[in-house]
């Protein structure tokens, strides 16, 4: 009896350890992530070679294929509309509209996955500013992904925040701007992400842009959703808009003409 007694002792003394172990472990705290700042996912070399692209034409721009979705007639924004679902309130005028940085951004009514997006746009002939703060706008895939639109015409920034460069992520093989005053050119392919049952990439979005007839991305894998302060992450998702930026930095505002998009 006195050796079940010493026996029963024990083993209660040992789970009071373990569970006081358990305690211990539980309480014990570790260092927190470093916080992030916006230059810890910078870097400027190297600077992309500048290639000189064709002439600009300023005549009207050349309509859009048979088969394409018009999101921009020339006319007005009724493709487009605020985040939180208001009417878009950038402003109309000569055939192209301009981002007013009162209103916030704008994007599609319309939803879409895989498509050629085809979109023009104008940094004004008085831009000022040097870096990020010269004429910075991008345009978003499904809402969530970031092809970066900036003036690089003789104004330097983090490489991997240039125009055309997949934001904060893949810089571009070049630098082919045009001047302020002219029209640059996009054409984007985008193929969107197929996601597993966890939410992490099966498949992961690509993109190839061409700006002014050169190639700035070619078939580049995006890494995931576009952040301004730390990197990016994987979120599922399904068909998303078209969205543009209007940026808060104090340059005079940018212009988009001739905006239509192929579903593929």
């Amino acid at each position: 009896m006195k050796q079940k007694n010493f026996i029963s002792k024990a083993l209660c003394a040992l789970l009071a350890c373990a569970a006081c172990t358990g305690v211990s472990a539980q309480q014990k705290e570790y260092p927190k992530q470093e916080q992030m700042r916006p230059g810890m996912s910078e870097y400027w070399t190297p600077q992309p070679k500048i290639v000189t692209p064709g002439e600009a034409s300023e005549r009207a721009a050349v309509s859009a294929p048979s088969d394409a979705i018009v999101l921009f007639d020339g006319k007005d924004l009724s493709a487009w509309e605020s985040p939180k679902g208001e009417p878009a309130r950038w402003i109309v005028k000569d055939g192209a509209f301009t981002v007013d940085k009162k209103t916030g951004d704008i994007q599609t009514k319309q939803k879409f996955e895989n498509y050629q997006l085809h979109i023009e746009w104008r940094i004004p002939e008085n831009i000022t500013g040097t870096n990020q703060g010269r004429g910075n706008s991008g345009v978003f895939m499904q809402g969530q992904y970031e092809i970066q639109i900036l003036d690089c015409y003789n104004n330097e920034t983090y490489v991997n925040g240039q125009t055309g460069s997949v934001y904060k992520q893949t810089p571009p093989l070049v630098n082919a701007m045009r001047k302020p005053g002219e029209w640059n050119v996009y054409d984007i392919i985008y193929s969107a992400p197929i996601f597993k049952e966890d939410g992490t990439y099966r498949i992961p979005p690509y993109v190839t842009v061409i700006q002014n007839g050169v190639l700035l991305q070619n078939h580049t894998a995006i890494l995931g959703t576009t952040e301004y302060i730390g990197f990016p992450k994987v979120v599922k998702h399904g068909a998303g808009p078209i969205s543009l930026q209007s940026h808060g930095d104090p340059s005079p505002a940018i212009s988009f003409r001739n905006v239509w998009i192929r579903e593929l």
